[in-house]
């Protein structure tokens, strides 16, 4: 096998397949990169056996082959390599050469044909989104993934394709992070299935601003095809809880909040939430909310912000963090908050499509 290529191109595509490899594996065929050279082309694929990445980069091959070398080494060797031009060539023992101007690297590699072949789609079902929509759905979501390994099923993100209509949800438990996204498909395709949060994150990290995405599903995995990119993982096995009961009713109060603004001051003000209750006050009365934090060993932080409210008084409290998470990956100017009372969960809102519900906190009078 020969090869050359361009530093920056083959250094973007270890960049998208490095991060699956596991520092510590069992497998040392699972520590490499598989590198296959054909027509003009080079594939690079890793996998844990969980979840695998494929990328395809322009070379000019002069000798078609595979082979597979060490993942993170070869990362690292790239990248410091002087020279835009890179010629890689591998022998019958799997030993490659890799010169870069001056600068010379031999370095030993392992069989292709102990690589683990990725798993085929042929009788899948299939589904078709811009990618620029699904990256906007994931960020919208991924962050209410729980990390709790004993309730597995909620280690990853539902996607529900129903209705013409892709769902996505996250939850811990203690808040719940929903989109919709409309997307033509025929009944006979319906399917729920949960993506692990290893392969939502190294997804969010593929998905670009332009092009679709083809999403094949069998019983037991899952296909984002991306054209020049492809990752593929097994599915979380079990059912998801049914998230809809979590929704609340109609809400007694909508406020609307600039999304910004109201995320700098929960910002600044829970620096002084107590570690021990780790939740921020929220007074609504007519035309202001005040947001208070204290703690009995620290001190005490308020910040007032007008706002366009003519409902009726309420104090209710959340934990800081998980009422800014949604803040921070929304665009939108503004967002609303439904409340009920004191005690009922808050649900906050922007556009048709969003929703997060977010369980409230007990009010320290």
């Amino acid at each position: 096998m020969k090869f050359t290529i361009s530093k920056e191109s083959l250094q973007q595509a270890i960049q998208q397949v490095q991060h699956v490899v596991s520092a510590r594996t069992t497998l040392a065929i699972l520590s490499n990169v598989l590198l296959r050279a054909k027509d003009g082309v080079l594939e690079l694929t890793t996998t844990d056996l969980d979840v695998g990445v494929t990328c395809s980069v322009a070379a000019e091959v002069e000798e078609e082959g595979a082979t597979t070398l060490p993942a993170r080494r070869l990362a690292t060797i790239i990248r410091e390599l002087p020279s835009e031009n890179i010629e890689i060539s591998v022998d019958e023992k799997n030993v490659a050469s890799i010169r870069s101007g001056p600068s010379f690297f031999k370095v030993l590699g392992l069989t292709s044909e102990e690589f683990p072949a990725l798993p085929r789609f042929d009788d899948a079902r299939e589904f078709r989104i811009d990618q620029q929509i699904l990256r906007d759905c994931l960020k919208k979501t991924s962050y209410a993934i729980s990390t709790d390994e004993t309730r597995y099923v909620l280690n990853g993100i539902l996607f529900s394709f129903k209705n013409n209509t892709l769902t996505m949800v996250a939850t811990d438990g203690r808040r719940l992070a929903m989109v919709e996204q409309e997307l033509e498909f025929p009944q006979s395709q319906e399917v729920d299935i949960i993506v692990p949060t290893k392969a939502v994150n190294e997804l969010a990290r593929l998905l670009g601003d332009l092009g679709e995405v083809i999403i094949r599903v069998t019983n037991t995995q899952v296909g984002f095809d991306l054209g020049d990119g492809l990752l593929i993982s097994k599915l979380i096995d079990g059912n998801y809880p049914n998230y809809r009961q979590v929704i609340p009713g109609e809400a007694k109060e909508r406020i609307a909040l600039e999304r910004e603004v109201f995320l700098k001051a929960i910002s600044r003000v829970s620096l002084l939430a107590s570690e021990k209750s780790n939740s921020v006050k929220f007074q609504f009365t007519p035309g202001q909310v005040e947001i208070i934090a204290s703690s009995p060993d620290i001190g005490e932080a308020r910040e007032t912000i007008a706002i366009n409210y003519k409902g009726a008084s309420i104090t209710i409290a959340f934990n800081p963090e998980f009422t800014m998470a949604p803040l921070r990956n929304l665009s939108a100017d503004e967002v609303h908050l439904h409340l009920i009372d004191e005690i009922s969960p808050g649900v906050l809102r922007t556009g048709t499509n969003f929703l997060y519900v977010l369980m409230p906190m007990r009010v320290n009078s």
